[in-house]
């Protein structure tokens, strides 16, 4: 009766459309085409609407946006689509009051005939919209939906009852699947009715072993891919012949197609429809995976029905998702949770260097703390300082990230190591060392790891002689759960953040004639004694800079942001900066109102420095605040000599005020001439 009661009341919620649902048969549903792109067009016959091909130079994608949506509870959105050529569709989630939206799916793989997408929606206080762009480049590419669906719910949730598979998918076998079963539905062997609702017209989801052509032939049934971390009670309903050589198995997979076995039941063959129940702990995204091995030709069959997921564990024992932010710090006011090896006397020293020409400061804000050891002073013999970590369970999978600087050492192959301490056996296993010097710039270290035991991470350096040692700095230590791949986001992308890596995020270039400009650049720029040694999101990666060589004192070169929408909320910006060089001379950031440059509008000053600042990359948190559309422009002013190099990095934009933006230091109140060279 539990069983019946439980189904039914999963029929019953599956069967309600929330607002923005849409099947475009009499309308778009108030869907309209954002005016400052293309156009989605709807079918002459009804029923879908589409976009492509589109040739308008400037307007090369169209933009398709829902009413207002209250999300006060998790729902699902069920996409139907198609793609044509070389047309692509992505799914957009637009918060009121961010400038940014949040792209929570993609694709562009042709299609000979309709598709079905399933998209989680997380709940949120605020109104939001869904925001559809479409792109078909070239005569014959086009993205087209026929049906948009938002219902309750998680989208892993299904009872198979609406003549679809809710986007779970046949994954990695063209010889056994997965089908749909019920009483209208043809089988090759025979199978039972779906008891579950009392009536025999259910349908579920089925695999039989008559096409197996091998012992251990596999059939896997795919998820779709959750946008965002979950963690709760995943529920369904199993049954397997109790004659069958099968076995069933579900596992969950993340991104990078990395498994894990979450559950088998305990009793491997039933006759009658079993419940099966497994916790998961997900701090990224993951699709679940029910996999049956048929052990022989004539291995049977398995069903399956009623999936349903809960926010709360099934367990009462299940723990909770341990929060490894406790093994963060960025040592701005102390230490955190690290402690040293007093043996061997206060080797790690928490100092701080005012911006300036001649040291580097940290790599957060460059003129907060960092951590700086000098092994030379060790009384014990060995030359070694040892900073540890506060505990961490076992069984998890982590990501921890650093950023470390090495100056004067002869020898770097032990001047840094990271260790895990088992603190079963206190046990000490190498994970990471220094190879080589940091040439002046922090430079990133990320590491995956996982032990079954509980450990601690152990920094260590050391040299082998007094006249070996050198400094070691350590800044901005990071603890994750997952591997290092996945915890650089949960979307695919980070709305409004550039850090320059893939190219110049959707930015443009104003100069004034062909005299040079903004240049995306790695590793030190030409001129000596100008511009940063690298960039500052790892050390090695990519930034922005403007070339000073080519261009004349006082001529500029803009970097110009597409174009964002405005929010009544105040807004933040967030960027980092590198001034250095004897004749530097100004770098600005404006807000371009609608009209501007040309077009009958003005750029505000938000914010400005000139003269030479820092060797080191130098965070600005800017407020602001813009009713309406608008673009950010970083504009860079030549100086008095040719080492006038400008750089910036890592651009962001959170919901304002800056200072309630995670807490970052501000450089928007420093005096505009700090460090000034006179010109």
């Amino acid at each position: 009766m539990g069983h019946t009661v439980s189904v039914l009341a999963v029929i019953l919620v599956r069967a309600q459309t929330l607002p923005g649902s849409c099947a475009f048969q009499n309308g778009t549903c108030g869907y309209v085409s954002d005016p400052s792109y293309s156009r989605w067009t709807e079918s002459q016959d009804g029923g879908f609407i589409a976009v492509g091909p589109l040739r308008v130079e400037g307007r090369e994608r169209a933009v398709l946006v829902s009413p207002d949506l209250e999300l006060q509870d998790w729902s699902c959105v069920r996409l139907r689509y198609r793609i044509t050529g070389s047309g692509s569709l992505k799914l957009q989630l637009r918060p009121e009051g961010e400038s940014f939206d949040h792209t929570l799916w993609a694709a562009d793989t042709p299609s000979d005939g309709w598709l079905l997408a399933s998209i989680d929606l997380w709940n949120t206080s605020d109104p939001c919209k869904v925001v559809l762009e479409g792109t078909g480049h070239g005569p014959h590419s086009t993205a087209a939906m026929s049906e948009i669906r938002i219902v309750p719910g998680y989208c892993m949730e299904c009872s198979f009852e609406e003549a679809h598979m809710c986007g779970y998918r046949n994954q990695g076998n063209s010889i056994v699947n997965w089908k749909l079963g019920g009483p209208d539905r043809d089988s090759h062997v025979r199978l039972p009715n779906d008891d579950s609702v009392g009536n025999r017209t259910g349908h579920y989801m089925y695999v039989d072993s008559i096409n197996a052509s091998r012992p251990q032939e596999v059939a896997r049934l795919a998820s779709p891919m959750t946008t965002t971390p979950l963690s709760g009670c995943l529920s369904f309903y199993y049954l397997q012949n109790p004659e069958s050589g099968s076995s069933l198995s579900v596992f969950t997979r993340d991104q990078l197609g990395q498994g894990e076995e979450i559950w088998r039941p305990d009793t491997p063959n039933t006759a009658l429809w079993a419940l099966g129940q497994v916790d998961i702990k997900a701090p990224y995204p993951l699709e679940v995976v029910f996999e049956v091995a048929f052990n022989k030709p004539n291995g049977g069959y398995v069903l399956l029905d009623e999936i349903s997921f809960s926010p709360e564990f099934c367990s009462t024992d299940t723990e909770f998702i341990f929060d490894p932010s406790t093994a963060n710090c960025d040592f701005e006011s102390g230490f955190c949770r690290y402690r040293q090896d007093q043996r061997a006397g206060s080797v790690w020293q928490r100092v701080a260097v005012k911006p300036n020409i001649y040291r580097t400061g940290d790599h957060t804000s460059g003129s907060g703390s960092f951590l700086l050891a000098n092994t030379r002073s060790v009384q014990q013999p060995g030359f070694i300082g040892r900073l540890t970590g506060p505990p961490l369970p076992g069984q998890q999978k982590y990501c921890l990230r650093f950023y470390y600087g090495l100056t004067g050492f002869s020898r770097t192959d032990s001047a840094l190591a990271v260790y895990l301490r088992h603190l079963n056996t206190e046990a000490q296993e190498k994970i990471w060392a220094a190879t080589a010097s940091s040439r002046d710039v922090w430079t990133e270290v990320d590491v995956t790891f996982q032990k079954p035991q509980a450990v601690k991470v152990l920094f260590v350096s050391i040299c082998e002689s007094v006249w070996d040692c050198g400094y070691v700095a350590l800044d901005d230590i990071t603890v994750t759960l997952g591997d290092c791949s996945l915890s650089t986001g949960w979307f695919l992308s980070v709305p409004g953040q550039c850090d320059f890596e893939t190219g110049s995020c959707g930015y443009t270039q104003e100069q004034q004639g062909n005299v040079g400009g903004w240049v995306l650049a790695r590793g030190p720029t030409p001129t000596s004694y100008t511009g940063p040694q690298g960039d500052h999101t790892t050390g090695v990666g990519r930034y922005m800079y403007m070339e000073a060589s080519p261009m004349l004192p006082g001529q500029m070169a803009r970097l110009v942001s597409a174009v964002l929408r405005g929010s009544r909320r105040p807004l933040c910006l967030l960027f980092h900066f590198h001034m250095l060089g004897s004749g530097t001379g100004r770098l600005s950031v404006f807000l371009r109102r609608e009209g501007g440059a040309g077009g009958g509008g003005r750029d505000d000053l938000l914010w400005s420095r000139h003269g030479e600042q820092s060797i080191s990359w130098l965070k600005a948190s800017v407020d602001y605040s813009c009713h309406h559309t608008h673009q950010i422009v970083f504009e860079a002013v030549r100086g008095t000599s040719i080492r006038s190099d400008v750089a910036i990095d890592d651009i962001a934009f959170k919901k304002g005020p800056c200072k309630e933006a995670g807490g970052l230091h501000s450089l928007s109140r420093f005096p505009e001439k700090l460090n000034e060279v006179e010109q």
